[in-house]
């Protein structure tokens, strides 16, 4: 199969008309081939083309969890070859020689490449995977377990590996109590692979019709915030609370803090348009607690995430829509206004869209 020159995308042209879709033709960034794709995450995509995170390079194709087969590797490329199937997530490069690549957080290199909506270094802007084709390095390129349906891998590559990769580097496993905050994307994944390492899993809501699925998703039991008084029987429990929530500017962050157990830590994956709520530092005193956040994950991580997954025959929670101008419309709007998603969208029919 010749590689193209070209793709054609589902692109917003405007900010303010943010779900409004147009397929387009755009050359490609300078950077080693892929191929063809299957997509996607929704959620941050909505923070990006609503202006939320904001202003972004226009027009602008997003969608950054991608499975796809490999069309064409370049000549130095080791670790795919073509008609391999595999993912990307929300990166496609970094410079892979400073320091903090060399100790696998190359997630964390102040020359890394988003999947959209970045320059590369000749100035070209990075375009995502609501298209027909993308391109990305090989280290950012990930061989998809045959027992791992693409539609199923897909949201695995941002959501899954942004709530993994702070779980695994927090040493969650047996012996730990761990709350997942926020049933959502980041949080039924959080839910899962807390309780497949090991460790004793809560989850936490404002959305008391979640806890069935919750449970089902590994909970051993199910908070609901809007209970008053609802942190007092928790105070200094929870070693970890991975909060994936976008609402966490709303939050009494006293009450949340409240439930940590001594020197645990409150780690924030999901990432609100507006700033975090006011604390002092005696907020701290209390029970030595801490406050982190992290940006997706590793190399490393992204491939002992999948084969978790795949031994264990983990499931993501995914329901699928056709990719189409109205489909990227559909989901991006039922995402931003919370229109029964459970608990990710993949846009499928590429080949329908795209000829490809």
């Amino acid at each position: 199969m010749v590689y193209p020159d070209t793709f054609e995308g589902f692109m917003i042209e405007s900010q303010k008309d943010w779900s409004t879709f147009k397929k387009q033709e755009e050359r490609f960034a300078s950077a080693p081939g892929l191929g063809k794709v299957l997509t996607k995450d929704v959620a941050s995509d909505v923070h990006t083309i609503t202006g939320g995170w904001g202003e972004c390079n226009l027009p602008l194709c997003v969608g950054h969890e991608i499975v796809g087969k490999a069309i064409k590797v370049g000549p130095k490329v080791t670790t795919v070859k073509v008609g391999d199937r595999v993912g990307v997530g929300a990166q496609i490069s970094a410079c892979l020689e400073c320091r903090i690549c060399q100790s696998d957080n190359e997630n964390y290199c102040p020359r890394q490449v988003d999947t959209y909506n970045a320059p590369y270094p000749d100035g070209t802007i990075s375009q995502g995977g609501y298209s027909s084709h993308i391109r990305a390095h090989e280290y950012f390129t990930f061989p998809v377990p045959e027992n791992i349906p693409s539609e199923l891998a897909a949201p695995m590559f941002c959501a899954g590996l942004t709530s993994w990769s702070p779980l695994v580097r927090a040493g969650v496993g047996p012996g730990k109590k761990v709350a997942i905050l926020g049933i959502g994307g980041l949080g039924h994944y959080g839910l899962m692979f807390a309780a497949a390492l090991g460790a004793e899993t809560y989850a936490i809501s404002h959305s008391p019709s979640k806890k069935e699925d919750a449970l089902a998703l590994g909970a051993k039991e199910f908070i609901t915030t809007g209970d008053k008084d609802w942190a007092k029987p928790w105070a200094m429990t929870f070693d970890f609370i991975l909060n994936t929530a976008d609402m966490t500017h709303t939050f009494n962050m006293n009450d949340y803090m409240s439930t940590l157990a001594v020197n645990g830590v409150f780690h924030n994956v999901g990432l609100p348009d507006k700033p975090l709520p006011p604390l002092m530092a005696q907020d701290f005193a209390p029970n030595g607690c801490a406050i982190s956040g992290s940006h997706i994950g590793s190399r490393p991580e992204v491939l002992a995430m999948l084969k978790l997954v795949s031994n264990a025959n983990i499931k993501s929670w995914v329901q699928t829509i056709d990719i189409s101008e109205d489909g990227c419309k559909e989901a991006v709007e039922r995402v931003k206004y919370g229109k029964d998603v459970r608990y990710r969208f993949t846009l499928v029919g590429h080949e329908k869209a795209f000829g490809t």
